[in-house]
């Protein structure tokens, strides 16, 4: 019996370790670029296609997780402030757990709609893009520069709780860094959400 559930745990513990490889660290390239993505729209997209000159903000979305709707007014303030300073800006929702749920792509449309989005809002087809960025949050944030250089990952700011509470608000201060041709003042930091509902 022993032996039987260590097999399976070593069984399990490969399937997540094949599935989700190493964090992309900052100084990375963009993985998966070129892959194509269904847009709210109706557009298929690759993340290469949303860059703009200045770079690219890819944010882990969702429509059903309390952080990411506690966060949508400092998510559509970022995202336009990106938007602003040339930078590109994609949402991708990788809960394929829950596509026939509160994130199928009906909904993506609805929500998009109700939270007035005018940039990329994604489907991410069997967490093919989550999985190479090993994303595993929404919301999650991951800036990249001109080069499509990794320069910002985690979260929007110190407090996704609490905006009222707030004192660092990390991924502007990397938008301006950025800008500027310096590097982010805090590079990296924990994201605090809901994880993404992948299917098993």
């Amino acid at each position: 019996m022993k032996k039987h559930i260590f097999f399976l745990l070593l069984t399990a513990a490969a399937t997540v370790s094949f599935r989700l490889p190493a964090f992309i660290d900052i100084g990375a390239k963009l993985p998966k670029g070129d892959v194509k993505m269904k847009d709210v729209s109706g557009k298929e997209v690759s993340m290469n296609e949303a860059k703009k000159a200045n770079g690219l903000l890819v944010m882990f979305s969702c429509n059903t997780c309390p952080y990411v709707a506690r966060n949508q007014d400092r998510t559509r303030a970022i995202c336009q402030f990106a938007q602003k300073n040339n930078i590109g800006v994609i949402l991708i929702n990788s809960n394929e757990a829950a596509r026939s749920a509160g994130d199928s792509y009906e909904a993506m449309q609805a929500y998009a709609r109700q939270q007035s989005y005018n940039w990329l809002y994604v489907v991410d087809k069997d967490n093919q893009v989550a999985d190479a960025f090993n994303a595993d949050r929404t919301p999650e944030c991951y800036l990249f520069n001109k080069d499509l250089t990794l320069v910002y990952k985690g979260a929007i700011d110190d407090n996704p709780g609490s905006a009222g509470d707030v004192k660092e608000k990390y991924l502007h201060a990397a938008i301006q860094a950025m800008i500027a041709g310096k590097p982010a003042p805090v590079p990296s930091t924990a994201s605090v959400g809901c994880g993404i509902k992948r299917k098993m």
